[in-house]
């Protein structure tokens, strides 16, 4: 059997999975596209030799078994609530959108849907769900990242920051993972799927900081449990096109893609 997959935003992420979704994933064909620049994906899709159509966020939910849903922050509901009412399975990385509209999971249970997190640019996060069915006491998150990999962020014409301007490592923020999403919507979907796995928004705290002295963005995790303790590093490489998001988020989308329909999955 051949699931039928649909793309959502045919940004780095989406055009990197549609690629590889071209040269051939095994029991899986790319169908349509939905995205908000028509002719632009239109050309993007031709030169990658794909001849998926680009169509409305209700013909991708008709169309497809399978929604990777990689569209900007603002429009999340549109291509979810389609997908989740027409019993779709969802893969996603927009961990910041989903706590900020969490009945989206309710509309899944309602209708046989599934919405599935990908691991994006974070590490730990089957450590952390394994903690968080003990006791978890609590769970920080420490991002820090080249300044041009936070340009842009809404949190910095709040305090107004020229992350540009800066010569030396600043701390940007320091709160719950709830207010880092909505001040850093673009940037810490890390964050926000960390706290989906532990101890949830309110309770992950997440410290921000723009380094002038780093190439690569790099996330902290620290984990207190009555399981387990761990602190865990990841560095990642930046994409060319959008330096907020790292090269390895878009292979995190194929690898859970690979994993719906594979012999074996390696981890929960």
């Amino acid at each position: 059997m051949v699931e039928k997959v649909g793309i959502a935003g045919l940004g780095v992420i989406g055009a990197a999975v549609a690629r590889r979704l071209t040269a051939g994933i095994e029991g899986m064909e790319l169908v349509a596209v939905t995205s908000g620049g028509r002719e632009k994906a239109e050309r993007a899709l031709a030169e990658m030799g794909a001849a998926a159509p680009v169509v409305s966020p209700e013909a991708l939910a008709d169309l497809c078994d399978i929604i990777v849903e990689c569209a900007p922050t603002a429009a999340f509901m549109s291509i979810a609530e389609p997908a989740m009412r027409a019993g779709r399975q969802m893969v996603t990385v927009s961990a910041a959108a989903l706590i900020e509209h969490m009945e989206v999971v309710d509309l899944a249970r309602a209708n046989g849907g599934r919405i599935i997190m990908a691991t994006g640019a974070l590490l730990g996060l089957d450590a952390v769900r394994a903690a968080a069915l003990g006791e978890i006491y609590s769970v920080t998150m420490i991002t820090r990242k080249p300044p041009k990999s936070l340009k842009g962020a809404p949190h910095l014409d709040k305090i107004g920051v020229d992350v540009m301007a800066l010569v030396a490592p600043t701390l940007l923020f320091d709160g719950s993972a709830r207010e880092g999403a909505r001040g850093f919507p673009a940037n810490v979907n890390v964050a926000a799927a960390l706290a989906l796995a532990g101890v949830g928004p309110d309770r992950t705290r997440l410290q921000i900081w723009a380094d002038p002295t780093l190439e690569r963005n790099t996330h902290t995790i620290k984990v207190d449990a009555d399981s387990v303790r761990f602190e865990m590093t990841i560095e990642n490489i930046p994409s060319i096109e959008k330096p907020g998001t790292g090269r390895v988020t878009a292979l995190s989308v194929v690898a859970a893609l690979q994993g719906l329909t594979s012999p074996l999955k390696i981890g929960s």
